[in-house]
């Protein structure tokens, strides 16, 4: 008896001291980081400039705590300045107006230069308010209505706050408020408005309409006035074969509402802006899909709308057609040639001085109106061709073709010369890398070269045959994810890292080639911006984000890792979160946050104040870790991106199990009996993976709105990730064969903890997904948790704080033994204010 007393003893205080080394939730720290306490501590953090088209000058607005700066920065002059004062400018527009302006809190708002750049125009909204002119239109209209009528509408002339329009004269400092402001034309979500404004084109009943200039003002002010005329140009559109009027994300009920209604079309400009060009896909055998929105009023409605999905046998089939409008002349142009292809139309580049322009047109690529340069893939994405098609005769040459065993990505090319040349970007050597073409579709030479990706072309400077790239992995003993800028002579000499130095580059080349600002950090340095001359040299720095009341907080940066993969050879790339009162003395359950790729990885390279889904959790007491995997982020070889091919379920998951080993080896604080994982969308589907593969292993998941069957998921992402095999018989018949691994295959295996979610009206991966696997677990006698978000689509938009702390409540329970049961979630309720 007292040995059995002893072991007793014994054994509830090895209990103790287990329970003693385990974190309590701290959901106090978690509260201390919402996103609505990062917006109060956390401004800018990149430089975004707004170059300018007479020099190479450029302006920016850069926030921190003490309030919103604008500078003007002349790189020729290595010369930096305010764009005002604000304490004079805010005195001046208290002055002006009558309104009272702070220096620090100034709301000015679409600021640009005119023509001359040397007065700055800007706007400011008024603590006024006044009638809208539009508004008054109509009441104007209503009085030559009949008694009756006005007496049963009574309408009220819509109130909008008065805006102030102000001019600045950089050279006399003198401001100045311009009465007279023309009042910016009312933006209609239909129009696509020509380069000369002279007409406007739209969709009305799956057709292409046009309308000209005078009749758009019309409609401007009143888009039912019965006097607008517009002409309608084609007639054989209709339902799922139309010419623009997508009604995606439309409920049955409000998409017959606005059947009759104005629609935008979407189409691509010819370089004189005389022609256009759009694409129609034949959608009309295409399966229906459909949610169901619970939340509607008065009473639920339907949303159905085209999926084609993975392995499906009508998945649509795209057309191309140039209009010209002065011949009013409509040509398709024939470029059948894969079995369900796609089809794109190239678009030009823009240009940067361009981006405070109040509209900015999409150009097809090409030197004039006489050609017009596509892309078309085939459905199994191992073929794609580049080419143009005559815009006259409508004859098709294919420039480039490329061929792969696997998935092909692709960039647009770039003309060179009118398209005498073109440069290329392919990873046909194992590595993403640039050519240069003749116009004949030869290969005068390799451009880049080596065990690196190039990103894609950022600027060329045709007249020196230079061209600027951003590219992964070049730089030895960095993290091969890191971005940097390069030149290189189209060649292939002269290469040269732009921007040196152990962070991510993002870089902004202006149109002049002279110049560039980029910004950079690494997940464990501030943000930083500067600008640089063209050939590499630092010109100044230009900023450092403000993360000063970020750090009296406590907040502590996340640490960058390396591990192998599961063959021992791959080197995988990480980040780990560990709380802010982390106390090495204590043994942390470990969280795995998770996205597969193909496309990408979860894995942050740069600082971000988007803390909500890592940074955050960790406060709760968990170490969060992210690690990348083979056959995720395409940035590194072929190989690595496509190591997944085939078998899209499973192929990321030893390499998460391996890493979570590895740091569990190395840190003693990590409780690897303890092993949490989580994602959403794809991160969804291969959380659930994890939890049901490797089921000894993995103790708890939450799972939000996964692909769990990825044979009902969207074709495009599917198919191109997992592969489909296009099947060619004797008679030359082609079809498509595709099978998938899926989550409720394997639902018997489930031992851990599981919460899934969705939202309700997810058109994007949809419910059924989340449900299907709902079913298998029931049908394996299996208890899990399951949550719908009601009226909410992939994102759950205005509940994404609610899942946080239902997230966070599950790990708690299931890993820390404890969490808060409490009906309110106090920590919402504290950031409310409650005026009611």
């Amino acid at each position: 008896m007292k040995r059995i007393l002893t072991f007793l003893f014994l054994m509830l205080s090895i209990s103790l001291c287990i329970s003693q080394n385990t974190p309590k939730p701290n959901y106090d720290l978690a509260a201390r980081f919402s996103p609505n306490q990062i917006e109060k501590m956390v401004f800018s953090t990149s430089v975004n400039p707004h170059w300018l088209k007479n020099s190479d000058r450029f302006w920016y607005m850069y926030e921190t705590s003490k309030g919103k700066s604008w500078y003007l920065v002349d790189p020729g002059k290595n010369q930096k300045s305010l764009l005002f004062d604000n304490v004079q400018i805010a005195a001046d527009m208290s002055r002006l107006t009558g309104d009272p302006f702070d220096a620090q809190h100034l709301s000015i708002q679409k600021l640009k230069f005119k023509e001359n750049e040397e007065i700055v125009q800007w706007e400011v909204k008024s603590k006024l308010v006044e009638v809208d002119e539009d508004s008054e239109d109509d009441k104007e209209e209503d009085d030559m209505e009949n008694e009756k009528d006005k007496k049963s509408k009574k309408k009220k002339p819509k109130k909008v706050a008065k805006v102030w329009h102000f001019e600045y004269n950089l050279n006399s400092k003198k401001l100045t408020l311009v009465d007279d402001y023309p009042k910016a034309p009312k933006r209609i979500e239909w129009a696509s408005i020509s380069p000369d404004s002279s007409y406007v084109l739209f969709s009305r009943n799956h057709n292409l309409y046009w309308m000209d200039k005078e009749n758009f003002l019309k409609a401007q002010k009143d888009e039912k006035d019965t006097t607008i005329v517009e002409t309608q140009w084609t007639t054989d559109g209709e339902k799922d074969y139309g010419f623009g009027g997508s009604g995606r994300g439309m409920d049955n009920v409000e998409e017959k509402k606005k059947k009759d209604d104005r629609k935008g079309i979407r189409v691509v400009w010819s370089p004189s802006g005389k022609k256009f060009a759009t694409t129609r896909s034949d959608y009309r055998k295409v399966e229906d899909l459909w949610v169901l929105d619970n939340t509607a009023q008065p009473r639920p409605r339907l949303e159905s709308y085209k999926y084609p999905m993975a392995g499906d046998k009508e998945v649509g089939k795209d057309e191309m057609f140039v209009f010209d409008f002065e011949s009013k002349e409509r040509k398709e142009i024939k470029l059948d040639t894969f079995k369900d292809q796609t089809i794109s139309i190239l678009r030009a580049p823009s240009k940067k001085t361009d981006t405070d322009e109040e509209r900015r047109w999409s150009t097809w690529l090409a030197p004039d109106d006489s050609k017009l340069y596509f892309s078309r893939t085939s459905r199994d994405m191992k073929k794609v061709d580049f080419g143009y098609a005559d815009i006259e005769t409508g004859e098709v040459t294919v420039i480039i073709e490329e061929r792969l065993n696997t998935y092909i990505d692709t960039r647009t090319p770039a003309l060179i010369d009118g398209g005498k040349e073109l440069i290329h970007w392919s990873e046909r050597d194992g590595w993403a890398h640039l050519y240069l073409y003749d116009s004949n579709g030869n290969v005068k030479n390799q451009i880049t070269s080596g065990p690196f990706h190039v990103q894609g072309i950022e600027s060329i400077d045709h007249k020196n045959r230079v061209v600027f790239f951003e590219a992964n992995g070049r730089e030895l003993g960095e993290d091969p994810y890191y971005t940097h800028l390069y030149k290189v002579n189209f060649d292939g000499s002269g290469l040269k890292l732009l921007n040196p130095g152990n962070h991510s580059y993002q870089s902004e080349v202006n149109d002049r080639n002279t110049y560039f600002v980029t910004n950079y950090s690494r997940v464990n340095t501030v943000p930083a911006s500067a600008l640089f001359a063209a050939d590499g040299r630092k010109v100044m720095d230009l900023e450092t984000a403000d993360l000063d009341r970020l750090m009296e907080t406590g907040y502590q940066f996340p640490e960058p890792y390396q591990v192998k993969a599961d063959d021992g050879v791959t080197d995988l790339y990480g980040v780990m979160y560990k709380p802010f009162d982390f106390d090495s003395t204590l043994h942390y359950p470990l969280i795995e946050y998770v996205y597969p790729g193909p496309q990408t990885e979860a894995v942050n390279k740069t600082w971000s104040s988007r803390m909500n889904r890592l940074d955050r959790l960790a406060q709760m007491g968990f170490v969060v870790v992210t690690i990348g995997n083979r056959g995720g982020h395409p940035v590194r070889s072929k190989w690595y991106h496509t190591y997944g091919y085939g078998n899209l379920r499973d192929y990321g998951l030893a390499d998460k199990k391996y890493a979570a080993e590895q740091l569990a080896d190395r840190h003693d604080f990590i409780d690897i009996d303890k092993v949490g994982i989580f994602g959403h969308s794809g991160g969804g589907f291969m959380s659930t993976a994890a939890l049901l593969v490797y089921p000894d292993f993995f103790d708890v998941a939450v799972s939000s709105s996964g692909n769990h069957e990825n044979n009902i998921y969207n074709r495009w992402w599917s198919e191109k990730h997992h592969g489909i095999k296009e099947m060619v018989s004797d008679s030359g018949e082609v079809t498509f064969k595709y099978a998938i691994d899926k989550n409720p295959d394997i639902a018997k295996n489930l031992k851990g903890k599981l919460l899934i979610t969705t939202g309700d009206i997810d058109n994007n991966v949809h419910p059924a997904a989340t449900i299907r696997l709902a079913q298998a677990l029931i049908k394996a006698n299996k208890r899990f948790d399951y949550f719908v978000f009601p009226g909410q689509r992939h994102g759950y938009g205005d509940m994404t704080e609610y899942f946080f702390w239902l997230k966070a409540d599950y790990f708690a329970e299931h890993l820390l033994g404890k969490s808060e049961s409490d009906t309110d979630i106090k920590y919402m309720n504290n950031e409310r204010a409650r005026k009611k």
